[in-house]
């Protein structure tokens, strides 16, 4: 028989190795979880909810046969749905014409504050009353209207006269209004409160067709002039356009400096009518029909508005009139245009202004208190940045007029998804599956609390050791730990989305103190919550109280962990699944204080000390107490003797006093001896080597007082045989 030849070692399969470790690690985790979760009920249990297999259920037969066909239709409906367009060697492919129908589709009620297809419409319209207001003044008294061209002139104000029947009929009367407060958007209240409104009459004014008087008077475009009645749209315009515009005041500006050139134009026409009236070239004052008509009037407009000077002087009763009437015009209107133009400006320029009378006032304060240059230029350097970054000094001032809601609509868009990234307050921050996260309302709460404020390059954000009272959100730019021996170097930086200093809040292990210096980088905007401001909102929700003091203990444990060292090569084999061997308590490294036989020695003669000291203790109480008792005796015979001398001197013949013995001591002589012998020290204990029957006893046992702890005590026995 052959034999298998022995190996020396054992083999085995890293795969299997591996699956092994992983278990006992997940059951070691497992182990720990369950183990903070008896200390504190707070946290929930880390395993998920079982959810419902899918194949246990049997779904009804008709179901999957109606999904079935549902799903043929849409396979046999995606090939119609795509659309491609043959360009050059390359095919595009393009929606559909049903979504372009479906987008423009008017609405059966339309937002006129936030349906920006409305604000479009209302441009159009816009641009027809334009034309009208421009041309029909023009066309009336210059000739420019003329038999060759009228078919263009008669073909855009057709196109304009569609825009008004349009806005009169579809558009208006879907428009949504306000009635009590409620928003009313019903077809038949909001047409019926459109027919009895004032614009209703207006534009029905507006559109009224006067042209067919052209058929009796020829092409008059005065038969057009109730085309300008159609204001109210303009004015509409303006608002809604305003409303979303990011900088409405250049806006502003262009529409005044419209009406100030229509005023012109108006005139011009004036002008150009008075001069026909006159007689073209018929004195100085009238136009004398050379050049560019138009042109030549407008100038004379402008000049005359302005109150340039320097025209001619009029000749007649009506040119003098005409004259005086347009001075008194144009210091009203350009005037009130030039004021209006004043206020459009200094309303785009309030804020800047405002930043410039507080940097100001700062500066005149600093030079009256002689504050050092260097400060002055920081805080210039402060106000010039928080301006150029935020255009306002303080952001709060602008949300403090909006209600409670608007406020936290905003904060929740612009702060959730950056304090969304604080580990105390996400709802698994400690456990991978945790469902127990905080309150929302009292995140919502936080947000509206959260201050923002720019840091300098340079200034300290926090210091070393101070008392952390704040917890800081990085907004924009870029932060640095400092630390090592000297406090310079450079552990970490910090961006904009990160979070440092919340452990500090809760105060939680000891841990408002702060371990880093941390210095802003460059421009530095952080977001601010302080303790005093989170306390006051966990009052009312003492449930998620609970649960942040849990979080940022857990949190501290795992910042506190030091950093891993290289790592150590597992065991093969079965021995992996036992784990390395524990490391021996701190309790009794510090009891033993050394290894081995040196540990037992030292203890067994801490023991023989205390008990020499518990010896000589009792001997001092005893000495102590017959001294006591011979002060006593000795007070008695002095009392005694003072009455005996009292008696004799009232006898007739005193006798000789007998002399009083000398009070005996309290103690024995040979008790002095053993009490003298007793007090010296003795000699330290010394282990000898050997066996014994002694047993040695450590107990812990709680101290009477509560600042002292708990008392050690340690016994030595002799085993009973």
């Amino acid at each position: 028989s052959t034999q298998k030849p022995t190996r020396s070692g054992f083999q085995t399969n890293e795969y299997v190795d591996a699956q092994l470790q992983d278990i006992v690690r997940k059951m070691r985790e497992r182990a720990t979880v369950y183990k903070e979760k008896l200390k504190d009920p707070v946290l929930s249990s880390p395993e998920g909810s079982p959810t419902a297999s899918p194949s246990k259920k049997k779904p009804p037969p008709p179901p999957k046969e109606e999904k079935k066909e549902e799903k043929k239709e849409d396979a046999e409906a995606k090939p119609e749905e795509d659309h491609y367009c043959d360009m050059l060697c390359c095919k595009f492919r393009k929606p559909p014409l049903k979504k372009y129908m479906e987008y423009l589709q008017l609405p059966d009620s339309i937002d006129s504050y936030t349906d920006r297809r409305y604000v479009a419409w209302l441009m159009l319209v816009t641009v027809a009353y334009n034309w009208n207001c421009w041309f029909i003044p023009l066309r009336f008294v210059f000739p420019y209207q003329t038999p060759s061209n009228i078919i263009y002139w008669f073909t855009i104000d057709i196109i304009c006269d569609i825009c008004y029947l349009c806005d009169l009929l579809i558009f208006q009367p879907r428009v949504q209004f306000l009635k009590g407060g409620d928003i009313i958007s019903d077809r038949v209240e909001m047409k019926k409160f459109y027919h009895n409104s004032v614009k209703f009459r207006l534009d029905v004014i507006s559109v009224l067709p006067f042209e067919v008087l052209y058929f009796f008077f020829g092409f008059n475009p005065a038969f057009r002039a109730n085309r300008m009645l159609k204001h109210n749209t303009f004015f509409e315009f303006n608002d809604r356009l305003e409303a979303i515009l990011d900088k409405a005041y250049i806006y502003r500006v262009i529409r005044t400096t419209g009406y100030l050139l229509f005023i012109l134009h108006i005139n011009a026409c004036l002008y150009y009518w008075a001069s026909d009236y006159e007689g073209l070239g018929s004195t100085k004052w009238v136009y004398d029909g050379k050049g560019n008509m138009y042109l030549r009037c407008y100038y004379w407009a402008v000049r005359t508005l302005i109150t340039i000077g320097g025209l001619p002087e009029p000749q007649t009763l009506f040119e003098i009139v005409f004259q005086l009437l347009n001075y008194f015009l144009g210091v009203f209107v350009f005037s009130s245009l030039i004021g209006q133009m004043r206020d459009v400006i200094g309303a785009a320029t309030a804020g800047q202004n405002y930043y410039r009378s507080n940097m100001d006032n700062t500066v005149s304060y600093m030079n009256t208190y002689s504050i050092p240059k260097v400060v002055q230029n920081r805080v210039r350097t402060w106000y010039e940045y928080t301006w150029d970054s935020q255009g306002m000094l303080d952001e709060s001032e602008l949300l403090e007029q909006m209600p409670t809601k608007m406020q936290l609509a905003i904060a929740i868009d612009v702060n959730f998804a950056i304090v969304n990234k604080v580990d105390l307050f996400k709802a698994s921050s400690f456990t991978g599956e945790c469902r127990n996260g905080c309150d929302t309302q009292m995140i919502y709460d936080m947000l509206l609390r959260l201050k923002s404020i720019v840091y300098l390059p340079g200034d300290f954000v926090c210091k070393k050791g101070e008392i952390g009272r704040e917890m800081y959100i990085i907004k924009q730019g870029e932060v640095q730990v400092l630390g090592g021996p000297d406090g310079t170097k450079v552990l970490v930086t910090l961006r904009a989305g990160a979070v440092f200093g919340e452990i500090s809040l809760l105060a939680a292990g000891g841990g408002n103190r702060r371990t880093a210096d941390v210095v802003a980088h460059g421009f530095a905007n952080l977001f601010i919550l302080d303790k005093k401001t989170l306390n006051e909102i966990l009052v009312h929700y003492p449930e998620s109280e609970k649960l942040l003091m849990k979080k940022a203990k857990v949190l501290l444990k795992q910042k506190g962990k030091p950093a891993p060292g290289p790592p150590v090569q597992q065991p093969r084999g079965l021995a992996g699944l036992f784990g390395q061997k524990q490391e021996t308590p701190k309790l009794f490294k510090a009891m033993l204080g050394g290894k081995g036989k040196e540990g037992l020695s030292r203890l067994l003669q801490l023991k023989k000390e205390q008990d020499t000291q518990v010896m000589l203790r009792k001997i001092e109480y005893r000495e102590n107490k017959s001294k006591e008792k011979a002060r006593k005796k000795a007070s008695k015979q002095k009392s005694s003797k003072k009455e005996t001398q009292a008696e004799a001197e009232n006898k007739p013949k005193q006798e000789e006093k007998k002399p009083v013995e000398p009070a005996a001591s309290s103690a024995p002589p040979a008790q002095k001896e053993e009490t003298n012998a007793d007090a010296k020290p003795k000699p330290p204990a010394v282990l000898h080597r050997g066996t014994t029957n002694e047993s040695l006893i450590i107990t812990m046992s709680p101290s009477p007082k509560t600042e002292e702890g708990e008392i050690l005590k340690v016994e030595v026995k002799e085993k009973k045989k």
